[in-house]
């Protein structure tokens, strides 16, 4: 399977240059024509793998989005790669497109490189920070929604927070706790304060889980601001990079390894299944037939003596 993906390789690094002088006026069908029968024809030599499934792959791509890439290239030029396209309506009417940047009221499309690519090649110590944020959130979420869950329902420490439609509210748990200190002095049973410290509990986790919400709001804004500055000075040199190697090339050989992945997976369920069938050890086998054999040989040997 290795050998696939080295001539999946050689094959890119073959067309790099090609890709990269891809110029105003360009014919894309020309181009993929070239490609395209490149690699069906270096990927004959591939082991286990159909080298016209991989010349498919490369075709859906194409047809899905590199083709509108490279005639964007075709009609724009690598600055095209610095375009964040404002998208506006009419009133009363709705967006057709999803934006890709949201910057105060205004939304943008990056029609060649999004901004994940971006993020990805220039923010990406920005990226972990919200995703370790989204992380800790994710645990607070779970540890309040099982807290819930626990303690919900006949006799429930926090069944009396909840709505008609059966959710726990911050301001019916707020209400809940300040009825269960009363006033001016809480004083209440043993059950009360235990049912008081869960209340506290889980108080404590809204407002931890509202706190890491606001913290990535914020860091994602940030981080937005960050590549929204970043399109306008990107460089020629790096648009090239960013749309070949992080774009296009990255996609087909994940493309491609998922396609390895699924016929290595074939395979072992094959070899599997072959080895269950003959799981039987030769020797047995061997006997099996002796003794067929046997009982062969004793019904000829009757039949002689019959007739």
């Amino acid at each position: 399977m290795s050998g696939t993906l080295a001539l999946y390789h050689q094959w890119r690094d073959h067309h790099r240059a090609r890709l990269e002088n891809i110029a105003i006026g360009d014919k894309p069908k020309e181009l993929i024509g070239e490609l395209s029968e490149d690699l069906l024809g270096r990927l004959a030599a591939a082991d286990l793998l159909d080298n016209y499934d991989i010349y498919q792959l490369l075709m859906d791509y194409w047809g899905e989005t590199m083709q509108d890439d490279v005639y964007l290239l075709a009609q724009d030029g690598w600055e095209g790669g610095k375009v964040l396209r404002e998208l506006v309506v009419s009133k009363g009417q709705k967006l057709t497109e999803t934006p890709d940047l949201v910057m105060g009221k205004k939304k943008y499309k990056a029609d060649l490189i999004p901004p994940s690519l971006l993020v990805a090649r220039y923010f990406a110590e920005k990226q972990a920070q919200i995703d370790d944020l989204q992380a800790d959130c994710d645990g607070v979420t779970q540890e309040l929604e099982g807290l819930i869950e626990e303690n919900t329902g006949e006799d429930g420490a926090l069944t009396d927070a909840q709505t008609d439609a059966g959710k726990v509210t911050k301001g019916n748990l707020t209400k809940l706790i300040k009825g269960l200190k009363g006033l001016p002095l809480f004083d209440g049973s043993e059950e009360e304060r235990q049912q008081l410290a869960i209340c506290e509990e889980c108080l404590g986790l809204f407002d931890r889980e509202a706190e890491l919400k606001k913290a990535i709001k914020a860091a994602q804004e940030a981080l937005d601001r960050l590549v929204f500055a970043k399109y306008p000075k990107l460089r020629e040199e790096e648009i090239k990079t960013l749309v070949i190697v992080d774009k296009w090339g990255a996609t087909l050989e994940g493309m491609i390894l998922a396609e390895i992945e699924r016929v290595t997976q074939q395979l072992a369920s094959r070899i599997k299944e072959l080895d269950e069938r003959y799981a039987e050890p030769l020797p047995q086998l061997v006997d099996e037939v002796e003794r067929l054999a046997s009982r062969v040989d004793e019904h000829l040997k009757q039949l002689i003596i019959d007739n």
